[in-house]
């Protein structure tokens, strides 16, 4: 991996608690990277932040360090149960439970408890945790706002508030939601507020400025969408050659860490039994595959168990994982900010990675978009079609098989496609 991401500021220069810089030394970090460098001297003040960086460029360290340099500076209530004094909001399940791992590692030594809120399971688990008293609530706001209801917890002693992938939560619908909770917090001269996110757009910064005191913006390279390491590339499919240019590239790439992202969950369904009838190990993700079998099949996929892992947009947000070798875009998205975040699965922290698409008859429409926002053209790459592996058709679709089902066919080896870039 690369230094070359890393700021020249060092963590032991900024005026932290020590048991926070003990976590910091353990969890391996030295130097800031720009967006904490930028921001932490600002929160440490004890001012708000509207904070925009790219995928992968230490967000979540951020806020982490300035939630516990905060806490650790004040005294917690010492009457009554313990309630939440820090209250963190994400998009989606996988992001609060990754920011609850980071800040285990971080204040491992602060003796501040964390609990976590999110849908899909541990319903009376999570409930009886946090009755049982926590510093930090982390989770998404749906399970947050039903415990809440229930008077499971109050927000009365809520001393910092931070709200991650807030552009995400606008696109899931999540406003309202996020207004409620908002307006039951301490007054926002009362606490301190972070907002972090890959883009701010207008109605961000609204709501940023609705509620927060008076945030300073700190934006890193907001020009720059797309990281430099992120090799790029198109082919232009028809759409029966796509699921022969996927299998011939996957072969090619070996025992690659590979994300391909579809448009649809029926479609990532297909492409996944494809895979498999083809000797390739890969699993679909998307957003009503029950939690225990997401976190499973996540947890699969970090661990390098599982090859290739097929998700919709709804898995393109909020994962971390490290050391992605390759993002496909098997589908264009049609949103073109979705490209922008699908790519940024890998090149993540200064390592490097490949990002290829298709450019099929359905969605090649969106590339003039997707070029046009992330300002340069896309290198095309071609492929010979007589060089692209025999496909195997499953013998029937995981779940709800429609039309007829499809055929053995004999495999053919192949190198898979040679990639050239012009």
């Amino acid at each position: 991996m690369s230094d070359n991401h890393l700021s020249e500021l060092r963590f032991e220069e900024l005026d932290l608690h020590e048991l926070i810089q003990q976590g910091i030394r353990e969890a391996g970090f030295e130097f800031c990277t720009p967006i904490q460098a930028s921001t932490l001297p600002i929160t440490l003040k004890q001012h708000d932040i509207a904070g925009q960086a790219q995928t992968g460029t230490g967000k979540t360290a951020a806020f982490l360090i300035a939630t516990y340099q905060k806490l650790l500076q004040s005294d917690a209530p010492k009457e009554g149960p313990r309630q939440p004094r820090a209250f963190m909001l994400a998009p989606t399940r996988e992001l609060a439970v990754q920011i609850a791992k980071d800040a285990e590692v971080l204040g491992r030594y602060t003796g501040l408890k964390i609990a976590l809120a999110f849908g899909g399971t541990d319903y009376e688990k999570q409930r009886s945790e946090i009755q049982q008293g926590t510093d930090i609530l982390i989770g998404t706001p749906g399970r947050i706002i039903d415990y809440y209801k229930q008077g499971v917890f109050d927000l009365k002693q809520v001393e910092v508030a931070v709200l991650d992938e807030a552009d995400r939560m606008f696109d899931l619908g999540f406003i309202k939601d996020i207004r409620y909770l908002l307006r039951r917090l301490p007054d926002p001269d009362k606490r301190l507020n972070m907002l972090f996110s890959a883009t701010l757009s207008n109605k961000v910064m609204e709501l940023a400025y609705e509620h927060m005191n008076d945030p300073e913006l700190m934006q890193i390279e907001p020009d720059k969408l797309t990281a430099d390491r992120v090799r790029q590339a198109i082919f232009f499919p028809s759409n029966p050659e796509k699921i022969g240019l996927l299998i011939g590239l996957i072969r090619e790439m070996g025992a690659a860490r590979i994300m391909i992202f579809v448009n649809m969950k029926r479609e990532a369904e297909r492409v996944q039994s494809y895979l498999e009838a083809n000797g390739i190990e890969a699993a679909a993700i998307s957003g009503d595959v029950p939690q225990r079998k997401r976190l499973k099949m996540l947890m699969r996929f970090q661990n390098g168990e599982l090859p290739v892992l097929i998700g919709t947009d709804v898995a393109s947000r909020g994962l971390h994982i490290p050391d992605v070798n390759c993002v496909i875009n098997y589908d264009l998205p049609q949103d073109v900010e979705d490209y922008v975040h699908r790519i940024g699965r890998t090149a993540r922290a200064g390592a490097s990675g490949d990002a290829i698409s298709f450019g099929c008859e359905s969605y090649a429409m969106s590339l003039p978009d997707i070029e046009d926002y992330i300002g340069h053209k896309i290198p095309v790459a071609n492929f010979d079609p007589d060089l692209l592996p025999e496909v195997i058709k499953p013998k029937s679709r995981p779940r709800k098989p429609q039309g007829k089902r499809h055929q053995s066919g004999n495999k053919k080896s192949s190198s898979g496609p040679r990639r050239r870039s012009r």
